[in-house]
């Protein structure tokens, strides 16, 4: 391999590890969001629970199941994001052992 075929794998190397180091950042201000989100409604869906436990309404048990319907989707974005996550550090890892490789 040539110095020139080095240095243009070398420079799409860095400007991935930039991009991919953006993406993260963005990933983790979300899965950040996501988790006191997720607390938040986690709570809202224990409390409407006990609500419906203790007035047997039919209006109790349907706030308990939409609450408890909305908490769950924000545990399956959690987990998508914390997925996504783990996949680009990998792909980082990948990365920067080829650039030191190089």
């Amino acid at each position: 391999m040539t110095f020139y075929d080095r240095s243009m794998v070398r420079g799409h190397i860095e400007r991935r590890l930039r991009s991919i180091g953006a993406q993260l950042r963005s990933l983790r201000d979300d899965l950040t969001v996501s988790e006191e989100q997720m607390r938040r409604f986690s709570d809202e869906a224990e409390d409407a629970r006990l609500r419906a436990l203790v007035s047997e309404t039919p209006l109790a048990d349907r706030e308990f199941r939409d609450a408890d319907r909305h908490a769950e989707r924000l545990r399956r974005h959690r987990q998508r994001v914390s997925e996504k996550i783990a996949e680009l550090e990998a792909e980082q890892d990948a990365l920067l052992d080829r650039l030191t490789a190089s």
